[in-house]
């Protein structure tokens, strides 16, 4: 069982100003500490549940950008980028860039995107689910298009590309693994089944009917279910003094047990790094003899 951190709030107590050093110490802290995965949200606004619109949010792919020169190990990703924010030839360009710079430890995390409020704030387009789910199968369709040899050109419903040529392509072959996060039974894990290297579900109630769900769509489209990464999103809390670390692990042990591969979170107490190296003392070793 491996973890992975998000982060999701910049409103640190150092302000804009010390974000950067702030962001640093982070980054290295969990790169040193084990953590596989170092994540950020795609968000332009602050969303609901984390606080308020007007906090502070950084740009995703900027942020992992200065996450890869501060770190050597974990993979970068977004859980996860909307398909609404990005042509997908400037996102396939922008993760094989990540890709590259990071010694091929990019990952896209994508998913079909939900944020209405700061997509009318910024102007960009927001079409109905129907519409966005379409572009999310399209988004995929092209980016593995684009990651493939050649340079041939791209049709479908809403892009029309003359020559999906991409130089250099990517160190990670075939492909950076493709995260695809949410949890929809007849779309998003159908996808995943057929395009995906990876999931992400949020750990509610069903979690378990998701993977079930999962495997059946992995059986329709004749693609083997062990072969696809699976995360769990989960807040990693351990308490102030670590208090909740015995029933942090305990729900960690109960996810594998179900499947999952990883949990991805967010760690309440940063940019304070004396928590992540309690991770790295009573956590990550409790969870890495998970086999």
């Amino acid at each position: 069982m491996k973890l992975g951190l998000q982060l999701p709030n910049f409103t640190w107590p150092g302000g804009p100003s010390q974000l950067g050093s702030d962001l640093a110490s982070v980054a290295r802290s969990a790169d040193q500490a084990g953590f596989e995965y170092l994540a950020v949200m795609d968000h332009f606004f602050q969303i609901r549940g984390v606080g308020p619109s007007e906090n502070e949010m950084l740009e995703a792919y900027t942020a992992l950008g200065f996450l890869a020169a501060h770190t050597e190990r974990a993979k970068l990703l977004t859980v996860i980028t909307g398909v609404i924010y990005r042509h997908p030839g400037l996102l396939a360009k922008a993760i094989t860039t990540l890709d590259v710079l990071s010694s091929g430890r990019a990952v896209l995390g994508i998913g079909a995107g939900w944020n209405e409020e700061e997509s009318k704030g910024l102007g960009f387009p927001f079409p109905s689910t129907a519409e966005r789910f379409e572009l999310l199968e399209e988004n995929l369709q092209y980016i593995l298009q684009m990651w493939d040899e050649g340079d041939a050109a791209f049709s479908s419903k809403h892009f029309e590309a003359e020559r999906l040529l991409n130089s250099p392509q990517p160190l990670t072959r075939p492909h950076p693994p493709i995260m695809i996060g949410g949890g929809g039974e007849k779309k998003t894990l159908r996808f995943v089944a057929k395009y995906g290297d990876a999931c992400n579900i949020f750990n509610t109630p069903d979690v378990a009917h998701k993977l079930d769900v999962l495997k059946q769509h992995c059986e329709n489209e004749g693609r083997d279910y062990d072969e696809i990464t699976k995360t769990v999103y989960h807040t990693l809390d351990i308490g102030p003094n670590g208090e909740k670390t015995g029933e942090l692990v305990a729900e960690l042990e109960r996810l594998h047990g179900l499947g999952f591969h990883a949990a991805i979170g967010s760690i309440p107490a940063l940019p304070d790094v004396s928590v992540i190296e309690k991770f790295a003392k009573d956590v990550i070793p409790a969870i890495e003899k998970l086999t």
